[in-house]
């Protein structure tokens, strides 16, 4: 038994002569969320769609529970569930009546159908709008109704290519929940380009910049990994913005107000360590030391070896 749901092996994908994505190599085991990372424009929804049969690949190959995409890709699609950014609503059908339509698409045999819409609306939170016009819903449901055309045929693999785009922080969070209750039973994959949200849903982070995959490791590796880039001090006497300055690692001073400063710096050095020293020995009388995380574009510049240019 093949205890991967996805294997990726050498992906390239290009569109015309540029490439999309260049050369990806993962696996995704089973049940849990990734969260596939990335700046607009990296490659995580030609890598999605291409995961899900939607596009063929330039190069490489794909499996899904063992079952090559591309030579097999009826058997494959049977296990995978996809959210595509703009979900595939027909908007003049009632709740029931879409996913009905969405059971018959995936080949659940009639006697099932009923039972399989009824449980996707359970889990998805949509029962109570069964006879709703997808049209008449807010932005949040018709995002719900979204992801159980997605589970609605019970894959193995759900794919939700960015699922909170254009909700309000309460449907956010109500999606988030919702992706991770589903992380409990199945593998998910969830697209964004918003650092936070896959740092709150997310097992795993695999990290697209530029075609290329530059990081793969758990959310804690990652959190771990991002390297503060300014600090915040506070001082009951202060020097000149030009003595701050001039500290060793120091790449820029902003004054916050006539006591506190954020103080950028590089990451090479160990800056906590020279501010405290030279706050004693030149009576600044530290009281405050606080490291902030660097920027996500600043993150991607990181992973991506560049340099961030101030």
């Amino acid at each position: 038994m093949n205890d991967s749901i996805v294997k990726v092996e050498h992906l390239s994908h290009r569109y015309t002569k540029d490439w999309a994505v260049k050369d990806l190599n993962f696996e995704i085991k089973e049940n849990g969320i990734l969260g596939l990372l990335g700046s607009n424009g990296a490659g995580k929804s030609t890598t999605m769609n291409i995961l899900c049969g939607v596009l063929n690949q330039t190069e490489g190959k794909i499996l899904i529970n063992g079952i090559n995409l591309r030579e097999h890709p009826k058997e494959a699609k049977k296990l995978i569930g996809f959210l595509p950014q703009n979900p595939p609503l027909h908007l003049d059908l009632t709740v029931d009546e879409y996913l009905t339509h969405c059971a018959y698409i995936r080949l659940i045999e009639k006697p099932q159908i009923k039972a399989a819409v009824e449980n996707a609306k359970e889990r998805c939170g949509i029962a109570h709008f069964s006879k709703r016009l997808l049209s008449n819903l807010s932005g949040g449901y018709k995002q719900r109704v979204g992801i159980a055309q997605a589970i609605i045929h019970a894959p193995k693999l759900v794919v939700l290519d960015e699922p909170t785009n254009g909700l309000d922080p309460n449907q956010i969070t109500e999606v988030r929940s919702l992706i991770r209750e589903i992380g409990k039973d199945k593998s998910v994959i969830f697209s964004s380009h918003i650092l936070s949200e896959i740092q709150a849903t997310c097992d795993s982070i695999k990290m697209i910049e530029n075609g290329k995959m530059v990081f793969s490791d758990t959310t804690e590796a990652f959190n771990n990994y991002i390297m503060p880039n300014s600090v915040i001090i506070a001082m009951e006497n202060p020097p000149s913005v030009n003595e701050l300055a001039a500290i060793p690692g120091i790449t820029d001073v902003m004054v916050l107000d006539k006591k506190r400063f954020r103080m950028h710096f590089s990451t090479s050095q160990q800056i906590a360590e020279v501010i405290i020293q030279m706050s004693v020995g030149r009576d600044w009388r530290l009281r405050e030391i606080n490291f902030e995380k660097s920027s996500l574009d600043e993150i991607f510049a990181q992973l991506s070896g560049k340099v961030t240019k101030k």
